[in-house]
């Protein structure tokens, strides 16, 4: 039996969730609730489904087991809260919310209620950056010594100048929170907590913005090895996003799907294949310069996860408590910008 999901938001995310539910195995798309009854009504034309307008319509319908929060980020927190309160298991796109006592309370509501919570970040079922897991937790790495994120990306001024939520830092705009936060989160996967950031940022290359086109962050991670973080949407024409990282014993870089460089000592057999195989993943822009030039099979992933970890009983892959952890690190960037300081990392 497929799980039923209904979709918060209307957006361009939403029509990428409801593609991919649609090539998903075990999960149906069965509403979309949206402030506007038109916007509504159109996207549940597009995509077979029912509109709701009313949320209480839309919580209380009996079809609903699972549902995708796709309203810009810093209105995660009402939609989350109420479909909790409505018992039903939530995916919540990037960030998971814009601040920490947000993240908390839905963790928080969520135990209670005994449902789960999973924050969409689909770069982490990609092979390529399943394979690296592995091979850090398998120890091919030595001793870790550095991991660095990089987003060099590309948005007109126009794309700012449109108004909206992706100007403003209360809303969860800028470059950190709505684009590199991807990386971010591979790279904390990869890397382990972060104990201490040092960071620099600005608007280079963009104007009338109150959050960072541009930023520069200095990590110290909690087993001593470094790191940094370089992410900017001021980048023509824009590249696919790149995580490295080195140790002792070994070098892998991952951009966007590919492996780049992937070398070991002592080296395995199965080296050359990965080389080989893994040289030319990526099919899409990565949404480098373009916010809509993604895949789907991320989001199908992370869905046919989570209806697998209903099924089986199991937390997903990517729960609330991962999903909080790249909001902390941002958090904790815009504090060393704002005082010119490092900044500690709670535990």
């Amino acid at each position: 039996m497929d799980y039923g999901i209904g979709i918060v938001g209307t957006g361009m995310i939403a029509e990428m969730h409801a593609r991919a539910i649609a090539e998903s195995k075990g999960v149906t798309l069965v509403s979309v609730l949206s402030r506007s009854a038109e916007r509504a009504a159109s996207f549940a034309a597009r995509h077979a489904c029912s509109g709701f307008s009313a949320a209480r319509e839309f919580f209380a319908d009996p079809r609903l087991d699972i549902v995708s929060i796709c309203t810009p980020p810093g209105e995660h927190l009402q939609p989350a809260l109420q479909a909790i309160a409505a018992g039903k298991h939530t995916l919540i796109e990037k960030p998971l919310e814009v601040t920490l006592e947000g993240c908390d309370a839905i963790i928080e509501a969520a135990e209670r209620k005994g449902v789960w919570i999973s924050g969409i970040f689909q770069s982490r079922f990609h092979e390529g950056a399943q394979l690296l897991k592995r091979a850090i937790d398998g120890g091919r790495f030595g001793r870790l010594v550095l991991g660095d994120a990089c987003v060099k990306w590309y948005r007109t001024q126009e794309y700012y100048d449109q108004g909206g939520w992706k100007s403003l830092k209360r809303h969860g705009g800028g470059v950190l929170m709505n684009q590199a936060i991807h990386a971010i989160d591979l790279l904390q996967w990869f890397m382990g907590p972060v104990e201490s950031v040092q960071a620099v940022a600005g608007t280079l290359g963009h104007d009338r913005l109150e959050v960072e086109a541009t930023s520069v962050a200095s990590l110290l991670f909690a087993d001593g090895s470094c790191g940094a973080i370089e992410a900017s949407t001021a980048v023509y024409p824009g590249f696919l996003k790149r995580i490295e990282i080195s140790g002792t014993r070994g070098t892998a870089v991952l951009e966007e799907e590919d492996l780049k460089v992937w070398q070991f000592e002592p080296s395995r057999p199965e080296d050359e294949q990965i080389r080989l195989a893994y040289a030319q993943r990526t099919r899409t822009g990565g949404g480098a310069a373009d916010p809509a030039a993604i895949g789907l099979h991320g989001h199908r992933a992370q869905f046919e996860d989570f209806a697998a970890s209903l099924r089986e009983n199991r937390p997903p892959r990517v729960n609330a408590i991962e999903a909080r952890k790249s909001v902390a690190l941002i958090l904790a960037i815009y504090r060393s910008v704002e005082t010119g300081k490092c900044v500690q990392l709670e535990a």
